[in-house]
């Protein structure tokens, strides 16, 4: 008898347990409101930022700036018509940099940041930067207007530059050390 009652336990035990399962439902719901209120607070500051940029620019008789695709703007400081080469992937980069606020109120000093080096495409860098160096030549010094989503955004660099900074760099490229692969390609 016990045998028997061991037996249909484990029979109810199989069926139960192989049952299928139900999903449950979420407990709330969201409508995506959100999202949609963040895209809509982020449209009007890149826009706000954009009209400064420009307004900035207009005031700027001395230089001609020149749009990038990537969202910002510059202009040549010193050329290098002579150089020809542009900055590719795997390439080593130094330069100096030095960043300041549209109003002229400097942030970092290029002597407070000292010489820099950065490696093409394999190293981490604000999205500003990362694209003003690949349009640099060896030699040339150019000042760059980064609205705040490619500079800092809103997270800011937790030392001086805060929340949502646009900011105005000026940046010396001093040498270009070719990746091996890119030697080769030139030739």
């Amino acid at each position: 008898m016990l045998k028997k009652i061991v037996f249909l336990s484990m029979i109810c035990i199989a069926v139960v347990s192989c049952a299928q399962k139900e999903a449950r439902k979420p407990v709330s719901v969201r409508s995506g409101s959100f999202l949609k209120e963040s895209v809509e607070r982020n449209k009007a500051l890149i826009a706000q930022e954009e009209a400064a940029i420009q307004k900035y620019m207009e005031n700027d008789s001395t230089n001609t700036y020149v749009a990038s695709k990537n969202g910002f703007w510059y202009f040549y400081n010193k050329k290098s018509p002579e150089e020809m080469y542009l900055p590719k992937k795997g390439d080593t980069l130094t330069y100096e940099i030095s960043t300041s606020k549209f109003a002229g109120d400097v942030i970092y000093a290029k002597e407070e940041i000292g010489v820099q080096e950065y490696i093409v495409e394999k190293q981490q860098t604000i999205p500003g930067l990362r694209y003003a160096l690949q349009l640099m030549k060896q030699g040339e010094t150019v000042t760059f207007l980064f609205p705040s989503h490619i500079a800092y955004g809103y997270h800011g660099d937790n030392k001086k530059i805060g929340t949502n900074v646009p900011i105005q760099s000026t940046i010396t490229l001093l040498t270009i050390k070719k990746e091996n692969k890119n030697l080769e390609t030139e030739n």
